[in-house]
């Protein structure tokens, strides 16, 4: 089967083949990096993931482009007001930013060029746009006359007349237009305010790129000028993504982007995220607060990508939980694969299949559902509802056969790969395993590093720092016991 996305260009659900057989040729939005991102930004960056993910699954390759906005008025404004280059103020965030991406398990994406690398490329696109009579100079700045390209808001059926009673269609107020409509696509002449802080040579004069122009030139020089997918959030669609598009395809006469597609804001306990208002979260000032990525990344997948996403503390909680009950299964499965069943579980006296054949038409059935559910404009929800279904009936069988050890594990051989196919998509289950894996290593250094301090005092014969050293150690769920080789300790859980 083909998936069918909603198109924000014709506003309807459209079936998706790529251009090239086996390849789909993807743009990003990605961060302006003047100060750290949030989590209502990665709502779209996380949502992009999957999208990126499925497509995998579903066989194909994707070369994907994510550009970083590293000049732009708000970067330029902060290194004047700090007094530094702009890569002093751009290159730490940018860092701050991938460190973020990993800590939610993203995929690479196979390109990310920075706009201040490719200024040459936009001059380049400039210079056609003028050359086709689309352009005009006034000032040293150069602008798109909306009034000689027809196709001009075509992403949302947009008549430009309707403009001509409101605002400018972007905060370029400074700079002079022959019609307030046009939008700036290199921005020349004297400007006091910015210093010299981003200045390039061009055929108009000293200046620098207009932002909607840095997407298209760096989108066309990675994809070229027709491609399959652009993403973005709501916010960007007008009017970066219908400027983008009506330069894009003015200067090369074709289709830019086929596919447009959007994802809705993110709302912090029913409001709009705001400092002021104290819901204001970062991934890292959510981990410090000790919540897992792994549920992170769960909550801001588990809305449909074109609904408003409410993000609250306590869904945070509700999503650790509904992904520690995938991890859970998960070992279990793998624990009765090696031949170590463990006790009972969820479901326990549910009827239903059992034996390897009856999983195995389990595991095809989640196939089925978990296909057509994503296929349908990435709906997550039925996606997750169909996985946690096969929770339930993949515990209730291992439940009926947990006494035959090699039945057991003929089930749990057809449901493992099942959910290492869902874990392709969503990247939850790999996220917490590494999640453990380090809380582990946290642990056995902290515990040795107890080890240590306790025989150190019982050596100073402080036996009462000594006991209060293994009361910490058994608060945390360690047991020690000493032995003529020196202590050994376990956590309390392993006991028989």
């Amino acid at each position: 089967m083909s998936p069918r996305f909603y198109n924000t260009l014709g506003r309807k659900v459209e079936e998706f083949a790529p251009l090239e057989q086996g390849t789909v040729r993807m743009y990003t939005c990605g961060p302006t990096v003047y100060d750290q991102a949030h989590i209502g930004n990665f709502r779209s960056f996380v949502w992009e993931d999957l999208l990126r993910r499925y497509l995998e699954w579903k066989g194909w390759r994707v070369i994907q482009v994510m550009n970083i906005t590293d000049v732009d008025d708000r970067t330029i404004r902060t290194a004047v007001e700090r007094g530094e280059s702009l890569e002093q103020v751009t290159a730490p965030v940018e860092a701050a930013f991938f460190e973020d991406w990993r800590t939610l398990g993203l995929e690479e994406v196979e390109h990310k060029p920075r706009a201040t690398e490719h200024v040459a490329r936009m001059i380049e696109l400039v210079e056609r746009l003028e050359s086709e009579g689309y352009a005009y100079v006034r000032n040293g700045s150069v602008y798109f006359a909306i009034d000689r390209f027809p196709g001009y808001g075509r992403l949302i059926d947009l008549d430009p007349e309707s403009l001509r009673a409101g605002s400018r269609v972007e905060g370029d107020e400074e700079y002079s237009k022959d019609d307030p409509r046009d939008f700036v696509l290199w921005k020349g002449g004297e400007r006091i305010s910015e210093s010299d802080v981003a200045i390039w040579d061009s055929p108009w004069g000293p200046g620098r790129p207009g932002w909607h122009l840095e997407c298209s030139a760096m989108a066309m020089q990675y994809l070229g000028e027709t491609f399959d997918i652009h993403t973005g959030g709501v916010d960007n669609i007008f009017p970066h993504h219908v400027n983008e598009m009506a330069q894009s395809e003015a200067a090369t006469g074709k289709p830019f982007a086929r596919f447009w597609l959007h994802a809705a804001h993110l709302l912090v306990d029913g409001a709009k995220m705001s400092k002021s208002l104290g819901n204001f979260h970062t991934i890292p000032s959510l981990v410090a607060q000790g919540y897992r990525p792994s549920s992170i990344r769960f909550l801001l997948l588990s809305g449909h990508h074109r609904q408003q996403l409410n993000f609250t503390l306590e869904g945070l909680d509700r999503a650790s939980r509904a992904v520690d009950r995938l991890y859970e299964f998960d070992r279990r499965l793998r624990e009765v694969e090696a031949g170590s069943p463990i006790g009972q579980s969820e479901g326990a006296g549910d009827s239903g299949d059992t034996g390897t054949a009856g999983a195995g038409s389990v595991a095809g059935s989640w196939r089925e559902s978990f296909e057509a559910a994503l296929d349908d404009d990435l709906n997550v929800a039925d996606a997750l509802a169909a996985t946690f279904e096969l929770v339930r009936e993949g515990n209730s069988m291992l439940d009926v056969a947990a006494d035959s050890a090699a039945e057991s594990a003929g089930i749990a051989r057809e449901l493992r790969p099942v959910l290492a196919e869902f874990d392709r998509v969503f990247g939850v289950l790999a996220l917490r395993a590494t999640e453990e894996k380090t809380a582990d290593l946290d642990l056995a250094s902290w515990v040795e590093g107890q080890l240590l301090a306790r025989a150190d005092a019982r050596k100073q014969r402080d036996f009462a720092l000594a006991d209060r050293f293994r009361d910490e150690l058994l608060e945390r769920g360690v047991t020690i016991e000493d032995t003529p080789a020196g202590p050994r300790w376990r956590l309390a859980d392993d006991s028989d």
